[in-house]
């Protein structure tokens, strides 16, 4: 066996820096420069006739990458439309119905059944069937102006949605460019996460709350401790164990985190047989995962998610968990009173800070804007 100094010399001295498959680079060039010369000619359609949803029609039917020319085009997400698709198939909204053409794509589907569709499912279905090829065009060109993806999307996102983008307009080019730039940072602000939210809550309630490993834990189960989003009152004497998990997207990985709450509940009644574990769980991608959705809930004493209604049942619980949390007598001040509502489709889940309440939550079975 080498020495280790020898081994660490070897990476030092022999390292690559970066690593890349020529061949590939080769193949996936190309691919780029097919989505740069589709734009172009696209460009050229619009400029000498005119902005006409038939060339966008035309574009989905004739081009093998047409909606990834356009997903390009306006930097609006591959994830993202996936996501959105499934909310529509969700909703009853008449106005987004009629607008996409859903009655002529969606099946009648059974909300305990209904899966994400898959990038293969959405290029054919834009091949074969003209109204979906339709509804998503008028999705690009109208969806901004309707009030239920107003009210959905994040301002961040249904800027996206801008017609001026599928003019090809330069100051409409460099917002795609610096949303695209930005979007790291932005998904990453911590007034970004649901957590940031539930801290709101308690801070507004005055409950004293700790974040970080239990000590009883820490002590006994190094490894299978967990740093844990909220602990109260503190980490030695845990009354209320919180946990929050809002999905925008779907992975297997959901499914280990169903079983590793599972566990982490045995832990709790193992250590801190009084303490209760409150689950906050929600967003589309558990909505389309219920069978790891099942697994997750039965892990937490309660469950609640991010709908207005649940969040008034978090505050009101003071007598099931010995805790405070009603907010009722307490007056915020006005940054803190601002309702959230979370945005369901980019990577991470988006509070907006607006005069409305937050949306019904996507596990009902219909998916309404919050009154």
């Amino acid at each position: 066996m080498r020495e280790n100094d020898k081994k660490f010399k070897t990476v030092i001295d022999k390292n690559t820096f970066y690593c890349y498959n020529p061949a590939f680079q080769d193949s996936y060039e190309s691919y780029i420069n097919s989505l740069k010369e589709t734009l172009l000619v696209l460009k050229n359609q619009v400029e000498t006739q005119g902005l006409k949803k038939q060339h966008f029609e035309d574009l989905f039917a004739d081009k093998e990458n047409g909606l990834r020319a356009l997903l390009a085009l306006t930097g609006f997400a591959n994830e993202s439309l996936k996501r959105l698709i499934t909310v529509v198939r969700v909703a009853d909204n008449k106005e987004l119905s009629k607008l996409l053409h859903k009655d002529k794509w969606a099946d009648n589907e059974n909300s305990n059944d209904l899966k994400e569709w898959g990038d293969k499912k959405i290029i054919n279905l834009l091949k074969d069937n003209s109204y979906f090829r339709k509804g998503i065009v008028n999705l690009f060109f109208e969806g901004s102006t309707t009030p239920f993806l107003a009210h959905t999307l994040s301002l961040f996102e249904l800027k996206k949605l801008s017609i001026s983008k599928l003019k090809f307009e330069i100051p409409a080019m460099i917002d795609t460019l610096v949303r695209y730039k930005e979007k790291g940072s932005y998904s990453g602000q911590a007034e970004n996460n649901p957590e940031y939210f539930i801290a709101e809550i308690l801070r507004e309630a005055g409950v004293k709350f700790e974040k970080g490993d239990l000590t009883e834990l820490f002590k006994n189960e190094p490894v299978e401790k967990r740093t844990m989003d909220f602990i109260i009152p503190s980490k030695k004497s845990p009354q209320i164990i919180i946990e929050s998990s809002f999905l925008v997207t779907t992975s297997s990985g959901q499914g280990d985190k169903s079983k590793t709450e599972g566990n982490f509940k045995k832990l709790i009644a193992k250590y801190y047989r009084k303490a209760k574990f409150i689950g906050f769980v929600d967003g589309i991608g558990w909505y389309v995962r219920k069978g790891d959705l099942m697994r997750m809930v039965t892990a937490y004493d309660d469950v609640f998610t991010f709908h207005k209604d649940e969040v008034e049942r978090f505050k009101e619980n003071k007598n099931y968990y010995g805790v405070t949390l009603l907010l009722q007598s307490h007056k915020p001040t006005h940054k803190q009173g601002r309702a959230f509502r979370y945005n369901l489709f980019a990577h991470r889940s988006m509070p907006t800070q607006q005069k409305g309440f937050p949306l019904q939550s996507l596990t009902q079975r219909n998916l309404k804007l919050a009154a």
